[in-house]
């Protein structure tokens, strides 16, 4: 197997148009046409990891946070990138990372924080926008729910909680088919008038080449009539953090206390407790302190993230408790998510979960 065919699963997974601006993710080192030994899933790409894959004969190592970020201007010994990025290179390693991407779709990083911290009914905190289209077409009325089904298997047509969703209108077409060309219906030279549906329905950007690839493939034209519009709607299955229900309200404290056994804390950073209980909890994997005015305009009782600033925490008013759990901590469980999503996909093929912990904060 290629290496290119963990990294084109990967994007679908988690597409690299939902990543940040100031992000680098994606397939950064390396050559992705090598045959694939073993890979190895971390968070981060140290020595001490790069090292481990050439113990564990791994020639690919995933990772959620990317090794080159910001502004590379050189590589030497003189810093840890630049010695991470030699070692990988010499030792004729690949490496890929999956980072606001996989942050920032339903499924990934805050959908698993979800998931281990039991919270119901979650939904994104802040939705994506500029990332849906809508695609229009047409064809013969006997043909169109082929089209449709073609459409809706390549992820077309999901509105929320529905799928197969389009708009649908009777009309009539008209052609005339020149020289060289091989009508479906209809005869050379001649005016043809054809009953045809108008199919319209949505879809990520993301997919687009899976889309017009299925209507290809579906549509018994040979010139397919099509257009596409680019939506302001938001797109709800991706965006930034998260906000969910505990199945029953529970007293703070006893909430920090799960906290810290889920997540194997030590500490827990947290403003004043100005409510007694919780139920609704928004959480955030890394720095997701930008988000708290929308944690607090969702209703949240409890917002979960990394990196918080002192002056954060004057922010919230009383409205809401902010509690910093860690950068590393809140996304540590990237790892599942990429060992099982991958282990799904390939099987016959082992992947191996790194041993090394590089989360460089410590507490004491």
């Amino acid at each position: 197997m290629k290496i290119k065919e963990i990294v084109s699963s990967l994007e679908k997974l988690a597409p690299l148009s939902l990543q940040e601006s100031y992000d680098n993710a994606g397939f950064m080192i390396g050559n992705s046409d090598n045959e694939l030994l073993k890979t190895l899933v971390s968070i981060d790409v140290t020595c001490e990891v790069i090292d481990e894959a050439i113990k564990r004969g791994c020639n690919l190592i995933i990772s959620h946070h990317p090794l080159i970020f910001g502004n590379l201007t050189k590589i030497t010994h003189d810093d840890t990138t630049g010695l991470c990025i030699m070692k990988a290179i010499k030792n004729d390693i690949a490496i890929y990372a999956a980072h606001t991407n996989l942050d920032n779709v339903v499924g990934g990083v805050n959908s698993k924080l979800c998931e281990k911290l039991e919270l119901r009914n979650c939904r994104v905190l802040k939705s994506k926008n500029n990332i849906l289209k809508k695609l229009v077409t047409f064809c013969p009325t006997d043909k169109a729910q082929n089209v449709r089904k073609a459409l809706f298997d390549a992820g077309a047509g999901h509105i929320g909680n529905y799928d197969s969703c389009s708009f649908n209108t009777n009309g009539e077409g008209t052609f005339r088919a020149l020289e060289n060309s091989n009508p479906y219906v209809g005869e050379l030279n001649k005016l043809h008038t054809e009953n045809e549906v108008k199919i319209e329905t949505i879809y990520p950007a993301y997919i687009e080449k899976a889309i017009l690839k299925a209507l290809f493939a579906s549509h018994p034209y040979e010139e397919v009539a099509y257009d596409i519009y680019r939506l302001e709607n938001e797109f709800k299955k991706a965006g930034e953090g998260m906000i969910g229900e505990l199945a029953d309200e529970m007293e703070t404290i006893i909430f920090f206390e799960k906290i810290k056994k889920i997540l194997e804390l030590g500490v827990i950073r947290h403003t004043k407790i100005v409510k007694h209980k919780i139920k609704n909890v928004a959480v955030c994997g890394g720095a997701g302190g930008f988000l708290l005015k929308d944690a607090i305009s969702s209703s949240a009782d409890i917002m979960l993230t990394g990196d918080l600033k002192y002056h954060q925490f004057f922010e919230t008013k009383d409205e809401i408790i902010l509690a910093d759990i860690g950068h590393y901590e809140s996304e540590q469980f990237a790892k599942e998510i990429l060992v099982d999503f991958l282990s799904k996909n390939f099987p016959t093929f082992a992947f191996l979960v790194s041993k090394k912990r590089t989360n460089p904060v410590n507490y004491f």
